[in-house]
């Protein structure tokens, strides 16, 4: 059986396939439902001899689980960095799905790093919790501004959340309707705070538990909830050499525009993960109070700097030192 290249081009409710021969001639194209009878139909299709070529969304995981009893070898695109639309005029789901296979085919593309299903989903874990945490960041937000529009002081506390700022926010004196608006907000926050201590205290468990976490959770800066997820972003510590390759992933380096002997650098790039560089640079907020060498270092380039260059840096120093404690046997 000769090799045989298709590109998926996926959406929520169907996904439009093409496959080509190794020397480019076009076998089938075909749209399926994204269901079970859809992949019932397109499973028969591809096999140990065939290369799957899919972009990097929302449904992509699942999708490259139900291939994985065909045996064939599947490739996640990055969409940033493999240019499939250059120089073309048309966009359809059909060309699209051919410019995959095509690309695949002449192995012109970049393939991003496939996590297990056992990462994937500790990092819906780990990333639930930061986004509960930012929900009641949001509705702290609205509370004080439902305040300041009422007329009424600021709350005395800095956490609104907590057991004295919801005291304080049930007792406290708003006009008629503001009131009705702020008690269905304080019952919110404080769920959603409930929630926020829930989801702090399995995530805690679950890091002790962890090796790998619990060897993260030994460097100054990190707890264990930024040491869980720092080992779910991650994954895989073998893809990372060396720890400037892992900031860069993170997108905590400069920008690099460089023409003969000028070498200019911009601000960060902000690719890659942004849930690792988060969790990077929240690390390093902490770790400017370390005491050794490395902590002097950041809070001179804090007087220099300032403080959000001084963080970008230490994360980037604290790259280095992930995975230099990583185990490598874990």
């Amino acid at each position: 059986m000769t090799r045989e290249y298709i590109g998926i081009d996926l959406h929520k409710a169907f996904f439009q396939a093409c496959a080509l021969t190794a020397s480019g001639e076009r076998l089938w194209e075909a749209r399926f439902p994204r269901t079970s009878d859809g992949f019932a139909r397109f499973t028969p299709r591809v096999g140990r001899q065939t290369t799957l070529a899919v972009e990097a969304s929302g449904p992509t995981w699942a999708f490259v689980d139900t291939l994985a009893a065909t045996g064939a070898a599947v490739c996640v695109v990055d969409p940033r960095k493999t240019k499939l639309k250059a120089g073309f005029a048309a966009k359809t789901d059909r060309l699209d799905a051919r410019r995959l296979a095509d690309a695949v085919r002449r192995d012109s593309v970049v393939s991003i790093y496939v996590p297990p299903p056992a990462i994937r989903e500790l990092r819906e874990v780990c990333r639930s919790r930061h986004q509960l945490v930012r929900l009641r960041t949001r509705i702290a937000q609205m509370i004080r501004a439902l305040l300041l529009r009422s007329g009424v002081a600021d709350a005395p506390m800095r956490r609104l959340y907590g057991a004295r700022g919801l005291a304080w926010l049930r007792q406290v004196a708003l006009p008629a309707d503001a009131e009705a608006t702020g008690r269905r907000l304080t019952r919110v926050l404080e769920a959603v705070h409930e929630e926020v201590v829930l989801a702090e205290a399995a995530l805690t468990a679950r890091a002790q538990a962890d090796p790998i976490a619990v060897a993260l959770d030994g460097l100054v800066g990190i707890g264990p909830v930024i040491a869980l997820t720092l080992r779910a972003e991650i994954g895989e510590i073998r893809r990372f050499a060396r720890g400037a390759q892992m900031a860069s992933y993170a997108g905590l380096v400069a920008r690099v525009d460089a023409s003969a002997d000028h070498r200019h650098y911009g601000h960060i790039t902000r690719e890659g993960s942004p849930w690792l560089r988060w969790a990077f640079v929240e690390a390093a907020m902490h770790a400017t109070k370390r005491q050794d060498p490395l902590g002097q270092w950041a809070r001179r380039l804090t007087v220099r700097k300032g403080a959000a260059k001084a963080r970008v840096a230490l994360a980037r120093r604290l790259c280095d030192e992930v995975v230099r404690v990583w185990p490598r046997s874990a």
